[in-house]
């Protein structure tokens, strides 16, 4: 009984000795060092030092290395399954559910648009886990120094709430720009409409959107600030052209010669590539105070639609010349009276 109690003194008393050499939890080093020099706390903490801490940091940038191209590497994967799935997988899909030729419903080409947006989205993404990562790993080697880990953490939380609190208009900006993102509300070289801004799109970032005026003008806006999207160049666009003829016209030889000059105008060479889809005249929009007002579209390539309608107006203006059709003008009856002497009585003019 008496050698089982000195055991247990002489137990607690090396416990005491390692935890004084090498802390309350020993590193693997330590303790064999510790144990090779029987109980020697100086060789111990230098070897510690020397050789104990710097194993430790060295593994926990390791691992923190692995963990971030790991991430990153599944983090690209999943985000591309979402935003760009697979076209075999999605055919096959289709297939099993009886759907005759199911690639005409996804397109046989790929997508750039689409590529481009999944590595913004997942570059983003893939960024915002490394800082993490790091940030974790930076905190956990600070520990390995003996730094005390408990007032540092509370004051980065302070920090972090102020800062949080002091930065709401940034945090919204970064947000709203990473929902545009992934809901594909607009891109590089797109035409928008945000509002006051209106122009093409030049650079996409998660804080701000940079546009283009039709006058040169650079409009950054702040994504939080944008409250709604008009997108008039994605995917395809609509050439939309108005013109005038007179009320005493004929309508239907009016309607025919639109269409006519507009297919001509669509199936030239320097414009068949840029059109997607026959013109179609959809006949009376107004009846206006000075003419009837008739309506045609045209399909067209995004960004397209402008220079088609310039050049429709003019192939019209030409055409309906040549037949006679009038395109009518504001027509007024303007009566200029001077000092008059009586109702209805012009004053003399004469001396």
């Amino acid at each position: 009984m008496l050698h089982f109690i000195v055991s247990l003194e002489l137990a607690d008393d090396s416990a005491a000795a390692l935890s004084d050499a090498c802390g309350l939890e020993p590193r693997f080093v330590c303790e064999r060092v510790f144990e090779a020099t029987g109980g020697n706390e100086a060789l111990t903490q230098i070897a510690d030092w020397l050789i104990g801490r710097p194993l430790s940091v060295l593994a926990i940038v390791l691992v923190a290395w692995i963990a971030t191209r790991i991430a990153q590497r599944y983090v690209r994967r999943l985000v591309k399954r979402i935003v760009a799935p697979d076209r075999d997988a999605t055919v096959r899909r289709l297939a099993k559910i009886g759907i005759d030729n199911p690639a005409s419903f996804i397109g046989t080409e790929p997508v750039p648009r689409r590529d481009a947006r999944a590595t913004s989205i997942s570059d983003v993404v893939g960024s915002t886990i490394t800082v993490v990562i790091w940030v974790v790993a930076f905190i956990l080697i600070i520990g390995e120094f003996g730094f005390d880990l408990g007032p540092f953490i509370a004051g980065a939380g302070i920090a972090g709430v102020a800062l949080g609190f002091g930065a709401q208009s940034l945090v919204k900006d970064c947000i709203s720009g990473l929902f545009m993102l992934v809901e594909d509300q607009y891109g590089i070289g797109d035409i928008v409409d945000l509002g006051e801004a209106i122009g093409e799109v030049e650079q996409v970032t998660l804080r701000t959107t940079v546009l283009r005026g039709l006058d040169g003008t650079v409009w950054h806006v702040p994504n939080g600030e944008v409250q709604r999207v008009g997108n008039k160049s994605q995917l395809w666009s609509v050439a939309l052209v108005d013109i005038d003829v007179a009320y005493d016209s004929d309508l239907a030889a009016a309607k025919n010669l639109m269409l006519s000059t507009a297919t001509e105008v669509c199936t030239s060479e320097e414009w068949s590539p840029d059109v997607l889809d026959e013109p179609i005249v959809l006949g009376v929009e107004t009846l206006g105070a000075d003419g009837i007002t008739l309506r045609m579209i045209v399909k067209t390539s995004p960004g397209s639609q402008w220079a088609l309608q310039r050049e429709l107006r003019e192939a019209l203006k030409a055409s309906y010349d040549s037949a006679g059709i009038e395109i009518p003008f504001p027509q007024r009856t303007v009566w200029v009276r001077g000092d008059t002497t009586g109702l209805g009585q012009p004053a003399p003019t004469g001396p």
